[in-house]
């Protein structure tokens, strides 16, 4: 083999480790922004109360109303989960189960607390494993999480007796949530689902916003940052996957979602929403962006959500 030969196999040699090496860091990178637990820069979570925010009035009931302190192991992992629980005004059956965002925590949910308290519902709003003051180090966008609020399901329960009435409700991951806890095997009581702008299945937001945020194609940082996934966390990306729960549904569910909603794309509700298989309702809020259709519209939102809840809930 001549000089040059050998100098141009060792060259290629090493621009293939530079390239691997490069792949790897990048997914170990990507692994961090979208699954370790850990505050994330580019998901605003502010819960500053303002007087500007059409909410204020809520969140600040939320922030000053007496709360009971529940705790519950997450499932399958020894971690432990943290919620606030709001009991209604009068005695009832009827709670609801709060599921918050990627990023998130529970102190974000005060307007939706607000709006079942006043509909005379007891209220549970759990942290997310991984996320506020619930324990964990991963976060499964909705894996691993649907598995744990079905446990929560079942404390309500067991604490309420079996004439219990329960509904589940999610805001973006949290809607995800929601989803694909419907596909799973669920208790007699657990009535009703209310999705608010949830995705259609992790690696489709990903690589979405993959897209958006770096311009990044699909091929091959979203692939390998699953295949990390999968060693360090125990789950592929496509493992979360709302679009094939909702089909396993039976049960009552109200889709939301913002008509202005670019970070979770507005298409997406759509494609939940006809794979549905039971009783089923759409609210596209018009102008409203990710997470914001309450808040854009709070008399729309509370009409809709009421109207829905008074066909199950009695």
């Amino acid at each position: 083999m001549s000089k040059g030969k050998k100098w141009g196999l060792i060259s290629l040699g090493v621009l293939v480790v530079v390239i691997v090496v490069g792949l790897l860091g990048a997914s170990l990178y990507f692994y961090n922004m979208t699954v370790a637990s850990g505050k994330k820069e580019f998901v605003a979570v502010d819960t500053t109360l303002k007087k500007s925010d059409p909410l204020y009035a809520q969140k600040k009931w939320y922030r000053d109303v007496s709360k009971q302190r529940w705790t519950e192991q997450a499932a399958g992992a020894n971690l432990k989960l943290v919620a606030d629980y709001i009991p209604a005004a009068k005695k009832t059956t009827k709670t609801v189960v709060l599921v918050h965002g990627f990023g998130s925590n529970k102190e974000a949910m005060g307007g939706y607390a607000a709006l079942f308290h006043q509909l005379g519902y007891n209220t549970l709003i759990p942290d997310t494993r991984g996320q506020g003051q619930s324990q964990g180090k991963v976060i499964s966008y909705g894996h691993y999480e649907s598995k744990d609020y079905l446990k929560w399901v079942d404390q309500v329960i067991a604490k309420q007796g079996k004439q219990s009435q329960v509904v589940l409700f999610g805001v973006s991951m949290g809607g995800a949530t929601t989803m694909m806890t419907s596909g799973l095997k669920t208790p007699s009581q657990l009535k009703a689902y209310i999705e608010d702008c949830g995705y259609t299945d992790a690696e489709s937001e990903i690589t979405y916003q993959a897209k958006q945020m770096y311009n990044l194609p699909y091929w091959p940082l979203v692939p390998l940052t699953s295949a990390v996934a999968k060693v360090k966390a125990g789950f592929y990306f496509k493992d979360a996957n709302a679009l094939a729960a909702v089909k396993k549904n039976h049960k009552p569910m109200l889709f939301i979602h913002g008509g202005a909603d670019t970070f979770v794309p507005t298409r997406m509700v759509y494609q939940v929403y006809r794979a549905d298989n039971g009783p089923k309702q759409l609210v596209v809020v018009p102008g409203a962006k990710h997470a914001a259709a309450l808040s854009h519209n709070p008399t729309l939102y509370e009409q809709k959500v009421k109207a829905f809840l008074a066909k199950y809930i009695h």
